[in-house]
């Protein structure tokens, strides 16, 4: 097994971790952390399955013309011979996995965001560590394998029995974080009161839903300022105007966006 790396931007630091290359069964998992925005660029691997996943934040995923997030309980999958793009913020720490098998659940699927198991995400960190024995490496893949599935993005017909409703809707809001669903239409959907969605939110991210959103758009901003104007960010995170964007980039990060941005018409 065997992976050339192309950056767009050059990572700070990128660590190869191989266990039973060569054969079907094992997996390279690439550990990168960037001095700025990261960018796998436009590539496609012709022998191998790819799996990009960051405990830090969204990444945005680019196939042809669609653009679409992930979120920390998600990553993105690309199926071989797919070509594609993908980009992270400023010093996020971004695992590449790469496969030749394809996990059972991901059968069928080219290219898009999947469900993560926290265990799955552990379990990637941990192989990407010096001196882990590659029995254990190799064991921890089938987990890993395991631990993927396809990324829910229809809430219809889910019981109370899965994910808390705070993390369905931070689901769907990594996919899209320009979704303009307001709290009580979630709530609506969930057939549970505002209030009762608003301690969830408080109870899994520490935030209320306006700035757990806030948070997630901004970061996903920083994502796409690398390859788009400031006003069609804007527009594609959610805000009604740049305007209303510059102000709550700049609130944040002590900047504006057209400082952060590295687009060039």
């Amino acid at each position: 097994m065997s992976l050339v790396t192309v950056f767009g931007t050059d990572p700070e630091s990128c660590r190869e971790f191989g266990y039973g290359l060569g054969t079907p069964g094992g997996i390279l998992v690439l550990r990168c952390v960037s001095a700025g925005r990261l960018e796998f660029g436009e590539s496609r691997q012709d022998f191998l399955h790819q799996l990009y996943w960051s405990p830090d934040g969204p990444l945005s995923a680019r196939h042809g013309s669609a653009t679409s997030f992930a979120g920390s309980s998600e990553a993105v999958w690309v199926q071989r011979a797919v070509t594609h793009a993908v980009h992270a913020p400023d010093r996020q720490l971004v695992f590449r996995v790469c496969l030749r098998e394809v996990p059972a659940a991901l059968t069928g699927l080219r290219f898009g965001a999947v469900a993560i198991s926290p265990e799955a995400g552990q379990l990637v960190a941990e192989i990407a560590t010096p001196g882990y024995a590659e029995a254990d490496a190799l064991a921890a893949r089938a987990r890993i394998m395991a631990g993927l599935g396809a990324s829910v993005r229809d809430f219809t017909g889910l019981h109370t029995d899965g994910p808390g409703f705070a993390l369905r809707v931070a689901r769907e809001l990594a996919q899209d974080p320009g979704n303009p669903t307001q709290l009580d239409e979630w709530a609506a959907r969930f057939h549970i009161s505002p209030k009762t969605l608003q301690r969830d939110f408080h109870r899994e991210f520490g935030r209320s839903f306006t700035a757990w959103r806030t948070h997630l758009r901004l970061r996903a901003a920083q994502v796409l300022l690398d390859t788009h104007p400031v006003s069609e960010v804007a527009h594609r995170v959610g805000y009604s105007s740049p305007s209303a964007f510059i102000a709550a980039f700049t609130r944040t990060y002590g900047h504006t966006p057209g400082r952060h941005s590295h687009f060039v018409r």
